[in-house]
């Protein structure tokens, strides 16, 4: 039987960060020899290409899902055409199996996650909700709180607490 996967999720306030320390600790995984794999959930609908490309084009007219392959990637679109939004486990199942999902965003599901806080965007902290669930807090500046406190400037440290929290053996690529 496969393991399960091991999910990670990284929340905060728009702006705060969340998007750059996951790019900052992506390579970092990658030197652990993790295989690292990132569902971003968004609020908004997104172009995935100019209207005018064929793919945009075959959407249009209707198609289900359409695949765009080359030599360097794939990526498939499918249209939810008023079906609702697949849950996070469900995107967890379409995804290859990796050592490693980070999830930014999806603040409200019942997976470990940290919060990424910066106090000069003037917002509210999550952490501080009833219930938040949040393990640690990633920050620029020092906080009086009951969780952890990680130095958002230092990917590493946030990427080894992750690593120790889920139990991921860690070793580095030759």
């Amino acid at each position: 039987m496969a393991e399960p996967v091991k999910v990670f999720g990284i929340a905060g306030r728009s702006g705060s960060g969340k998007t750059t320390l996951i790019e900052a600790m992506l390579p970092r995984f990658s030197a652990m020899g993790l295989r690292t794999s990132v569902i971003k959930h968004s609020h908004h609908d997104f172009p995935l290409e100019p209207p005018h490309k064929d793919s945009a084009r075959f959407r249009q007219a209707g198609a289900h899902e359409v695949m765009v392959a080359s030599p360097y990637r794939y990526a498939i679109v499918h249209e939810l055409r008023g079906a609702p939004e697949l849950s996070l486990n469900e995107q967890l199942q379409r995804l290859s199996a990796v050592d490693l999902v980070l999830v930014e965003g999806f603040k409200s599901e019942p997976i470990p996650r940290i919060e990424v806080y910066r106090p000069e965007t003037g917002q509210t902290p999550l952490h501080v909700e009833p219930d938040s669930g949040f393990l640690a807090v990633a920050t620029n500046e020092r906080l009086s709180t009951a969780i952890p406190c990680l130095p958002l400037e230092e990917p590493d440290v946030i990427a080894t607490f992750i690593c120790t929290f889920l139990e991921i053996p860690v070793h580095s690529t030759p």
